[in-house]
C-alpha cells in the first residue's frame, strides 16, 4: 500500500513533529543513518517529539500497510533504523534526561545518545553502563543488552534498566517495569526492538564520577591476549579493559613506526580509587612490551568519547558478532590471523569481558540469555569507498567463519547484520520460546519486523 497526500495531512495533523517525505528540502538528511552502506529511501520520516507522535506514526504505517522502521541514535549497523518505501519513527528530538540523585535514577527519552546521558548523570557524579562511543542510542544498545566500560561493575545497560515507557504495535503506551507488564518488562531487556518503540528508558545508576581510562598499545601478538585474557578475569570487578585488534592509530602517544601496522591494545576503564592505579599501569605493563599508551584520569563522560572521532557518521560498516567462554587458541589463532589483514584504519576487532556483575543476573532473569559467556566478540570492516564494499564485506564472513568454530553457538544481537536472521533462535537460546510468546502478545502482526526479528 502507499500513502496519499490526503493521509500525510492527516499525520502531519496528529503530529507536533515533522513529517518529511521525497521531494521536501531536508529529506535527504532526514533519510540518513550512520551506517552509509544503508542508502535507503523511506516514503515518510516522522521526526517524533513526544510519545503522542510516536503512536500516530505506528497507526499511520499500521493502516497504509508501510513497513516500520524505528530511529534513535541511528546506529544500527544492519540499517534496521531506515527502510525502502516504508515509515521512520526519528526519536532523535526527544533527547531528554532527568536525574533523581537521591534515588540514583536517571529517565531519559528514547533518542538520547549515550553522549546526552552521561553528561546528565556526571553532573551529580553518577553513571551506568553504556557503550563505548558516545553518538549511540540508549534505546538501541540497551534493549539489545548493552556492553559497556563499567560492565563488570554495574552489569550490563539492561540490567540497570528499571523502567521502560512503550508504544506497542496498536499505538497504546505502556509503562513496564517489574511489577506492571512485567513480561514486558522482561522481554525488553536483551529481546531487541520487537515488542515496541521504547520513548523513555528509566535506569539505575551507580557512584562512579572520574575514572583512570584510556589505550595501552602492544604488537599484534597472540602472546598479548593470552596475557590479557589472564588479567581481566583476575581483576577485580572496578577494572574494565576490552581487548583490541586494529591499526595502530596515527596518535601522538603511539610513535610513527606503528602507524597503520597491526597491534593489540587494551582500552581500560578503571573506577577504583586513585591509589590503585599504578596497580593498573604495572597489570598492563605485564601484557607485553609497551609500544604506545595514553592513559590518564578522567572524568566517566570523556571516557566514552575517544573514539568518536574516528568513527562519525557516514562510515561503511560490516559487523559480525559472537560470544565465548573463553579465549580459546582456536580464537586467539583467528584474530590474529584477521588483524594481519585488518582492511582499513577504522576496521577493529573488540573482545568486551562479561563477567564480573553480567553474572549476578540468571540466564532466565532478562532476555539476554548468554549469562555463562565471559567474552564478546565483535569485529568487521569499517571503510569510506563504497567500491571497497564487497572486499570488505568478504572479509568480514571469512573472519566469521574462522572464528566460529572456537566460539559459542549465537551472539550478541547488536553485533548481528541483515543475514544473521538465521541466528535469531540461538541468539536467544533458551528464553526465544519465551520471547514469541510475549511477541505474539505485543505485536502478534509482526510489525515491529526491521530488527533482529522474533516472528511471532
Amino acid at each position: 500500500m502507499t500513502t496519499t497526500t490526503a493521509s500525510l495531512d492527516t499525520l502531519r495533523g496528529a503530529v507536533r513533529g515533522t513529517v518529511v517525505t521525497p521531494g521536501d528540502p531536508s529529506y535527504d538528511v532526514s533519510r540518513r543513518v550512520y551506517n552509509a552502506l544503508h542508502d535507503r529511501r523511506p516514503a515518510v520520516v516522522v521526526h517524533a517529539v513526544d510519545a503522542g507522535d510516536v503512536s500516530a506514526a505506528v497507526l499511520h504505517a499500521r493502516e497504509h500497510g508501510l513497513p516500520l522502521a524505528v530511529r534513535g541514535g541511528s546506529h544500527s549497523v544492519a540499517g534496521f533504523g531506515t527502510v525502502d518505501d516504508g515509515l521512520v519513527v526519528d526519536l532523535s528530538r526527544m533527547r531528554g534526561v532527568r536525574v533523581d540523585p537521591e534515588a540514583r535514577t536517571a529517565r531519559a527519552e528514547g533518542g538520547a545518545t549515550w553522549g546526552d546521558f552521561n553528561h546528565a548523570t556526571h553532573a551529580f557524579g553518577l553513571a551506568t553502563t553504556g557503550g563505548a562511543v558516545s553518538t549511540t542510542g540508549i534505546g538501541g544498545l540497551t534493549l539489545g543488552g548493552g556492553m559497556g566500560h563499567l560492565a563488570r561493575r554495574c552489569g550490563l545497560s539492561c540490567d540497570n534498566l528499571v523502567a521502560a515507557d512503550v508504544v506497542t504495535a496498536e499505538g497504546t503506551l505502556l509503562t513496564c517495569d517489574a511489577e506492571r507488564n512485567a513480561d514486558l518488562f522482561w522481554a525488553l531487556r536483551g529481546g531487541g526492538g520487537n515488542f515496541g518503540v521504547a520513548t523513555s528508558l528509566a535506569y539505575r545508576l551507580h557512584p562512579i564520577d572520574v575514572v583512570f581510562g584510556g589505550i595501552t598499545c602492544y604488537p599484534l601478538d597472540g602472546d598479548v591476549a593470552r596475557a590479557w585474557q589472564a588479567m581481566v578475569t583476575a581483576a577485580p570487578v572496578e577494572l574494565n579493559s576490552i581487548l583490541l585488534i586494529v591499526l595502530g592509530p596515527e596518535e601522538p602517544f603511539l610513535p610513527e613506526r606503528w602507524h597503520g601496522r597491526p597491534i593489540c591494545a587494551a582500552f581500560t576503564c578503571f573506577s577504583g580509587p586513585v591509589a590503585d592505579d599504578e596497580k593498573v599501569l604495572a597489570l598492563l605493563d605485564g601484557l607485553g612490551p609497551v609500544v604506545g599508551r595514553f592513559m590518564d584520569r578522567m572524568p566517566y563522560p570523556v571516557i566514552n568519547t575517544l573514539f568518536d572521532e574516528q568513527l562519525p557518521p557516514g562510515l561503511y560498516h560490516y559487523w559480525k558478532g559472537n560470544f565465548s567462554r573463553e579465549l580459546s587458541e582456536g580464537a586467539v589463532a583467528a584474530h590474529m590471523a584477521y588483524g594481519e589483514t585488518m582492511p582499513s584504519m577504522e576496521s577493529d576487532t573488540a573482545v568486551f569481558p562479561i563477567d564480573g556483575a553480567c553474572h549476578e543476573v540468571g540466564p532466565e532473569d532478562t532476555a539476554f540469555a548468554y549469562r555463562d559467556a565471559v567474552f564478546s566478540h565483535s569485529f568487521g570492516a569499517t571503510w569510506t569507498d563504497p567500491a571497497d564494499s564487497e572486499h570488505n564485506i568478504a572479509w568480514t564472513r571469512a573472519y566469521d567463519e574462522a572464528l566460529r568454530p572456537h566460539t559459542q553457538e549465537g551472539g550478541y544481537v547488536n553485533f548481528m547484520d541483515t543475514d544473521d536472521q538465521d541466528r535469531v533462535r540461538v541468539n536467544y537460546r533458551q528464553n526465544y520460546d519465551r520471547l514469541r510468546t510475549v511477541k505474539r502478545r505485543y505485536d502478534p502482526d509482526n510489525v515491529f519486523r526491521l530488527n533482529q526479528n522474533i516472528a511471532p
